[in-house]
């Protein structure tokens, strides 16, 4: 039985796609990441469906809640994962179109960022993808 209804793709990258879908019942808005892993070795599966259970143990108000990861019938790992609806500092940059942020702004999400890597590294999870 399927609990979510996809929305709309919001993100495509060289692992996967990301889709905004609405939880059946509760209404709710989040995000579910899809890979493909059907053409990974066994032992490259397993490898990442560990790394998305080990998003389950990063709970931190500056990282985005992890809901669950489950695998499809079709051979795709979803993460399902809370919405950003403010979006992410990329697209934030985007609709300045060149104008700056305030100092005080960028202190801001600079300590944000700095106190989640800090979480993930107090847990010895280092992470591979950082981006603006």
């Amino acid at each position: 039985m399927n609990i979510y209804r996809k929305i709309k793709l919001i993100g495509e990258g060289a692992f996967g796609k990301a889709f905004l879908v609405e939880h059946i019942k509760n209404k709710e808005l989040l995000v579910i990441k899809q890979m493909d892993i059907s053409k990974m070795s066994r032992e490259e599966r397993q490898t990442t469906v560990c790394e998305a259970k080990i998003l389950e143990k990063l709970i931190h108000p500056n990282i985005i809640k992890f809901r669950e990861v489950y695998k499809t019938k079709g051979g795709k790992l979803c993460i399902v994962m809370d919405h950003a609806d403010g979006g992410d500092l990329q697209q934030k940059i985007e609709r300045r179109r060149g104008r700056p942020f305030t100092e005080g702004q960028i202190l801001d999400w600079f300590t944000q960022i700095c106190l989640a890597i800090k979480h993930c590294h107090d847990r010895k999870v280092l992470h591979r993808d950082l981006k603006s």
